[in-house]
């Protein structure tokens, strides 16, 4: 089953995709999704780490935050079932899944390992 969305990739640039799966397959890179809730005090603590995170690794990594009460049809297929959950997707596959919030310096230290120099 495909799932269509219309998410952004957060940060500077906004990007529109139409398929949450067709941005995990093609991507070049790892791509952190971060579903989130408007109405969610952790989330929004969270968000600016995860701008921060983007700013420090660039490139190498595309960050898409979901607002889960937009598309409960990925949050019933992801199984998330609390808020924030983000995952991080490595060639196409789940490598990891965080429930909650990482400071800064602990998210990067995590993330090292599935990024390329």
């Amino acid at each position: 089953m495909t799932s269509q969305v219309e998410g952004e990739a957060q940060m500077a640039i906004k990007k529109q995709f139409s398929s949450l799966h067709d941005l995990i397959a093609h991507a070049k890179t790892p791509v952190l999704v971060s579903f989130y809730a408007p109405w969610c005090e952790y989330c929004r603590q969270f968000a600016p780490i995860l701008e921060q995170v983007k700013a420090q690794v660039g490139h190498r990594l595309q960050v898409v935050k979901i607002n889960s009460e937009n598309y409960p049809q990925l949050v019933a297929e992801y199984d998330v079932t609390s808020l924030p959950t983000t995952m991080l997707f490595v060639e196409g596959e789940l490598a990891s899944r965080i429930k909650g919030v990482m400071q800064t310096p602990e998210l990067l230290h995590y993330l090292q390992r599935f990024l390329k120099p």
